[in-house]
């Protein structure tokens, strides 16, 4: 995939990951992508990651831990809250950056442990929010490409325009029109795309 102007600019000396060329970067995620090129400037050497399933967050993540040679845990809410306190304070004594990955953070988070609550209310959060228009169709397509095929663009911007925009209902309706398309032997087109989509009950027959 040729890398955009609007992906990742990596400097020079940190070699480039494979989700570096697969994380495309725009208003919905550039605040936790500049949180991280600018990880010498958080207060600890922790930070919690956020947003919803399926937006690249582990994607993010495991690049940066690889190039800093950092720690990642993921479902942090769920992990045992003294293996957190420990991996937190090892972060430290070290300078290798600690992320955690979490669907809720404090206070919705509820951390009972109550040094490891103390640690993680200096803990900085960044945020991965729903897809806005121009990342939403590129993740279409970038899907599409995925399976090896090419989505005409009256095709792709019907779909961006009328399925639910979130990640997962991306990924639900590209493998919904690649199904349709491959059972029918149909070729992509706009008209296929439409029919697969109100087959599979992602936009209305209208």
């Amino acid at each position: 995939m040729t890398k955009g102007a609007d992906q990742i600019a990596l400097p020079l000396d940190w070699p480039q990951t494979q989700g570096d060329s697969r994380f495309i970067v725009s208003e919905a995620n550039r605040e936790a992508s500049d949180h991280f090129r600018k990880w010498s400037m958080w207060p600890v050497r922790a930070t919690i990651l956020t947003g919803p399933r399926r937006s690249g967050r582990s994607l993010l993540a495991r690049s940066f831990v690889e190039r800093v040679g950092g720690r990642l845990i993921d479902q942090a809410e769920d992990c045992d809250e003294e293996e957190l306190f420990h991996a937190w304070n090892a972060a430290q004594e070290s300078g290798r950056a600690l992320v955690m990955i979490a669907d809720r953070v404090p206070p919705e988070w509820e951390v009972v442990l109550p040094d490891l609550r103390t640690r993680m209310a200096v803990t900085p959060v960044t945020r991965i929010a729903e897809p806005d228009d121009g990342l939403f169709q590129q993740l279409i397509d970038l899907h599409f490409a995925d399976r090896g095929l090419h989505i005409p663009r009256d095709a792709l911007r019907f779909m961006s325009e009328r399925i639910q925009r979130d990640y997962w209902t991306a990924e639900r309706a590209v493998e919904a029109v690649d199904r349709y398309a491959i059972a029918e032997r149909a070729r992509l087109t706009l008209p296929t795309v439409r029919r697969a989509l109100i087959d599979a009950g992602l936009v209305g027959d209208a």
